[in-house]
């Protein structure tokens, strides 16, 4: 077997409890977000080759999570098979004497409203920004991968989840003029640090979230601007206070406003929140957990993000019971990830 030139590494975490989610959107224009980036996320490896054959389709992708392998024209995406991986290639411009091979894979659930598609787009980008020698900095590389899902593929993607991937740790995102935004890293104190890490869990609920017609009927409804939009609002001040209790350490407050967020997604539109996801509550409510939020927009399926009780027994014994649910629901460990994109060439 041929051996490759070169080799490329990239890794991005996803986003999970994204207070002030919606507000990050081209139809609310301005708005505050604070999420958090969690591991495990996305890898990335790319092997690079010389194309002695001059071949168009010289880029040959291996989705491992799907089981699929196809070949790309980077000169030539196609809305067919994997789209964005498509696009996302097409975006970095390939010398045409080199051949790819890119294989990409999550350990995190397919459709489990983390913000993985944008993760795997950040993660791609800084491979291919490595290989070409672009240098672009992690913010010109998350504004790329949002013009790849809202241009390219006409698809409708809030700004933060490609800051997450890209910026890492936690996030408190000011839009004042979408897709424009201040964006803050938040320093919290060690051991808040350590007892977000020790109480959060993420929750899958047991099949992919395909929300789409869903939420285009959310999306009509505030571009109306009917009395929905003042939940939009009551979000962006949700992720402010959200963040002054992360600084000061009080997470009974800051799952205080979980709850809050999670009750203005139902408000917003009651299909957000899920049977499944109240089932969740129910458990975490029954074992005194301080805060629970269902992750991104909501609708069918997905995941939720809960802040455990502090006490150990009520914790585990609320862990005990959710996987016990069965129907593929189940809790899948993650921990916060100080670092954003990051990727390397093998030695």
């Amino acid at each position: 077997m041929m051996k490759p030139l070169r080799i490329i590494h990239a890794q991005a975490p996803i986003r999970v409890n994204d207070i002030g989610g919606w507000t990050d959107t081209w139809f609310a224009k301005k708005g505050n977000v604070l999420n958090l980036a969690v591991s495990p996320g996305v890898e990335v490896q790319v092997k690079v080759y010389e194309n002695e054959r001059r071949e168009k389709k010289r880029v040959l992708v291996c989705a491992e999570n799907y089981r699929e392998s196809f070949r790309v024209d980077p000169e030539n995406p196609c809305r067919g098979q994997h789209p964005l991986l498509q696009f996302t290639i097409s975006s970095m411009p390939l010398p045409k004497e080199i051949k790819l091979e890119i294989n990409l894979y999550s350990s995190i659930p397919a459709g489990i409203s983390t913000g993985t598609s944008a993760s795997v787009c950040v993660a791609l980008l800084g491979a291919l920004n490595l290989l070409t020698q672009r240098k672009y900095s992690w913010a010109e590389i998350a504004s790329l991968a949002h013009r790849i899902e809202t241009e390219k593929l006409r698809q409708q993607s809030g700004i933060q989840d490609q800051i997450c991937a890209a910026k890492g740790g936690i996030s408190f995102i000011h839009i004042y003029d979408y897709p424009k935004a201040h964006v803050q890293k938040v320093r919290v104190k060690t051991r808040t640090w350590n007892e977000l890490n020790r109480r959060l869990y993420l929750v899958y609920l047991g099949k992919p979230h395909w929300s789409s017609a869903l939420h285009e009927q959310v999306i009509s409804l505030l571009e109306k601007g009917g009395p929905q939009f003042a939940q939009l609002e009551k979000m962006a001040t949700l992720a402010q206070k959200a963040k002054s209790f992360l600084v000061a350490g009080d997470l009974e407050s800051y799952g205080e406003t979980m709850i809050l967020n999670h009750e203005c997604q139902r408000a917003l539109f009651a299909r957000l929140i899920s049977k499944e996801a109240d089932r969740i509550v129910d458990i975490a409510k029954s074992h005194k957990a301080s805060g629970w939020k269902v992750n991104g927009a909501g609708g069918k399926g997905g995941s939720l993000t809960i802040l455990a009780c502090p006490d150990d027994k009520w914790r585990r014994q609320m862990i005990e019971k959710i996987n016990s649910l069965g129907k593929g629901i189940r809790t899948i460990p993650v921990t916060l990830s100080p670092t954003g994109l990051v990727a390397w060439e093998a030695g």
